[in-house]
């Protein structure tokens, strides 16, 4: 029942994440977010039968909940309309098709290399579900990767303001 569970939650992952960047029965992108919510959900039960129930509720609560509300208001506050007339010309789609290429790139690399030596083990023993292991690994091995996303974050709400202003002309 176990991996019933795992094959069904990792599939359904896989393919909302793939409804979420190419969807075919809209062109809207709430419709897009909302494939991303089931997406989050699968994670969230693949986080249930790894027994990690509190990242299981972090992910349906946090990113789910709060995030996706954020990403809704961001997509009714821009005016999508203009932004699909402008499109993707000259210099934007070589942008686009270098950063795509290297975050396939650093993918692909992580994957490989996760093949080669498992670092996970060691920190999936140490956590075992619980909440004060998984916050001494946050801050302290992981801190670097845990700031960035911070600051990542930060930038992407800095962006989100400076797009919603219609008079930066």
């Amino acid at each position: 029942m176990h991996d019933a569970l795992f094959y069904i939650f990792s599939a359904a992952a896989l393919i909302f994440a793939f409804l979420v960047i190419l969807n075919p029965f809209s062109r809207n992108a709430v419709t897009s977010a909302m494939f991303l919510v089931l997406t989050i959900g699968s994670l969230a039960g693949l986080f249930v039968l790894l027994e990690a129930y509190f990242l299981a509720a972090v992910q349906v609560l946090v990113y789910a909940g709060a995030v996706m509300v954020l990403f809704l208001f961001v997509i009714m506050l821009l005016d999508l309309k203009v932004e699909e007339r402008r499109g993707f010309k000259g210099w934007r789609r070589k942008v686009s098709l270098v950063a795509g290429m290297f975050s396939v790139g650093v993918l692909l690399h992580f994957i490989f290399r996760s093949f080669h030596q498992s670092t996970l083990h060691r920190d999936i023993g140490a956590i075992e579900g619980a909440t004060a292991p998984l916050g001494q690994l946050l801050f302290t091995q992981y801190l670097l990767p845990f700031e960035i996303v911070s600051v990542l974050l930060l930038v992407a709400m800095i962006g989100v303001i400076l797009l919603s202003k219609k008079d930066l002309q």
